[in-house]
Order: structure tokens, then sequence, then C-alpha cells
């Protein structure tokens, strides 16, 4: 795909709902997958592009604020009284890999973080280029209420607010898990749910906790092989899309991160499966697509390997070009953007 640019003021730095846009209005680019054709609409309206027998698989993760601020002590010296901690992987109930946001020093194994009285952390290896492991004081449900009592979300320099949780997730959202927001589900109301349903369209959902989208300039392009993210594809989202495929109907995911789940989950012969683990599967325009037909999501900035993603499902000549209209017609970009359907 060729390169692109993106004006600073289509980046979307508030919610739709405080712009004065429900959620479910934002802009709606609908783009064919095989010839390119693009219409151009509003999401309360996606009904009118889906027909009774389609399959929507949604992303129930739920955001979690995923940003301390403490004190940085090693060998009991301090090192900075208010280093910012970008969780990035959960790896079990009391440990992650995170990212300290420090222009001068490493961390290395041994040093400590203070976050609250109740709550310290300690670095116990170092991992990819930027990112350390920290086993944390507390653990499991006692842990992730101490981050909702105590983190804020994860806003990168385009937001201009620190804007509640509370915008950061889908109304469906349930497991708490991601350091970053399913964007791709957020422009769903109960409405357009319901509406869909009544409709013919089925519903299913996956999980998979997304992780930390993070580029220091001493890492350059991290590999995005490196990004392994935990993933749950139940049963009955498998039963759903059978059916689907039986009745002549689309698989359309809601998100990069659905696509990621069902095609990792997927068998050797291409069928869909149940099952749960961690994935770091790389998909761009060599990967044959096992599972899914469609997709909704958000614009994505150039280089970015989710734009690599939706080149699996159409021409990246024909997404650039897409993308060049959305770009001509004001669309706005990131997890409050506007939306963009390929089928």
């Amino acid at each position: 795909m060729n390169t692109f640019h993106v004006p600073e003021m289509l980046n979307a730095a508030a919610p739709p709902e405080r712009r004065g846009v429900r959620r479910d209005h934002v802009k709606m680019l609908v783009l064919n997958k095989r010839t390119g054709d693009v219409s151009h609409s509003l999401f309360y309206r996606l009904d009118e592009y889906l027909q009774a027998g389609d399959l929507l698989v949604l992303n129930t993760s739920r955001t979690i604020p995923a940003v301390l601020r403490g004190t940085w002590r090693r060998n009991g010296i301090e090192l900075s009284g208010g280093v910012e901690v970008r969780l990035a992987r959960r790896m079990n109930e009391y440990a992650w890999n995170a990212l300290v946001v420090s222009a001068d020093v490493r961390p290395v194994p041994g040093d400590t973080f203070e976050f609250t009285p109740q709550l310290t952390a300690k670095v116990t290896e170092g991992t990819m280029k930027s990112l350390v492991t920290l086993a944390f004081s507390l653990r499991g449900e006692q842990l992730t209420d101490h981050l909702y009592a105590h983190a804020e979300p994860i806003r990168y320099e385009y937001i201009s607010h620190p804007w509640e949780l509370d915008y950061y997730q889908t109304v469906y959202a349930a497991a708490p898990g991601s350091v970053e927001m399913p964007s791709a589900g957020r422009a769903f109301s109960w409405e357009l749910l319901f509406k869909l349903k009544r409709q013919g369209v089925r519903i299913a959902y996956v999980q998979l906790h997304t992780g930390l989208s993070y580029s220091l300039e001493e890492d350059g392009h991290p590999d995005p092989r490196d990004n392994y993210e935990q993933y749950e594809v139940p049963m009955e989202t498998v039963e759903a899309i059978v059916q689907t495929r039986k009745d002549g109907g689309r698989v359309i995911a809601v998100g990069t991160t659905v696509v990621r789940a069902l095609e990792s989950a997927a068998g050797k012969e291409g069928e869909p499966n149940a099952g749960s683990g961690w994935t770091n599967m790389m998909i761009d325009a060599s990967t044959p697509l096992q599972v899914v037909d469609g997709l909704i999501s958000g614009f994505h900035e150039p280089e970015a390997s989710h734009l690599e993603l939706l080149s699996a499902f159409i021409d990246p000549g024909l997404l650039y070009e897409a993308y060049q209209e959305a770009i001509e017609r004001g669309y706005l970009w990131h997890e409050f953007g506007d939306m963009n359907v390929i089928m």
C-alpha cells in the first residue's frame, strides 16, 4: 500500500459524545473488497449493508486503566518521583510486561516502583528492548480492583483531555484485560445491536485482550510478532460460524482483534475451532483468511500492523484509494474516530 498522510485535524481528539455525536452516528465508509467501490453513510445504518444470516463476531474484552505513576528506586535510591509505567501484557496473576516511560535510564532487575502504599512492583527481568517484567505486590482481583481505583487509561498525544475510562469501553465489554480499547466495536449501541438481531443478523463473541501499541525511537519499528495477546474462542461462536456458512451468510469480524482470534484458533484445514491461548499471528496480504469474510474497523495509521492486516481482505491499492477518499471527506482517525466496513 502506498504511504499516505493523515492531517492532524483528522485525529479524533475527543469521544463522539463530547463532540455532540451519538456513538453510533459516526461516519461510515463501506468498501467493496472485490471492486474497491466506496459508499458513505453513518454507522447506525449498518443494517442496510448486512443481510439476515450474516454473523457479527464481537470482542468482549474490557479496557482496564493501564497507566500507573509512582516512585522509581534502585538500591533504595530514588531515580524518579513521578515516573509513568504503562502496562503492556498480563503474564499471570501478579506479573505484567510493562513499558517504563523514561528518556534517560533503563530499568534493570531489582528496581522497584511504589505506586500507592498498597501497590508496589519489582523488575524481575528485561524482555524486549523497551519492556520489562514487573512482579506486583497484589494479585488477581485485588490487583485489578486497585488498577481501577488508582490507574488511568492509556492516552496518546492526539487525545485532547484525560477522558474517563467509560469512554474507552464498548457497550458489551465484559472481561477486564485490554490495555487499549478494542475500538472497532465502540460505535455499536445496544439499539443498533437489537435492530440487527431483529433483522436476522447473528451475534457471537470472542475475547482477545489487546496489548500495548508502543513505539520508541530507539526501537525503530517493533516486530508485530513480538506482540503476544491472550485470546479465547468459545464453542458457541464456532457453532454460529458453522451455521452461518451452511446458510450462505458472511462472517464479519468487528475489529482486527477478532480476526486474529478466529484465524489463530482455526484448524489446519481452515475449519473454525474453539480454543484459547496466546497468539502472535501476523496477518498481511500474503495470509489466506480461513474463517473471516468481512471486517468492521476504524481507520489505521500509515505503516501500522493493523493496516497490513486489512490488506488480507482487499488489494492494498484499492485500500489506499479508499483511504485517500476518506481523508478528502474528513473522516476521523483513531479510537474515537469514524468507521470503515470492508465486505
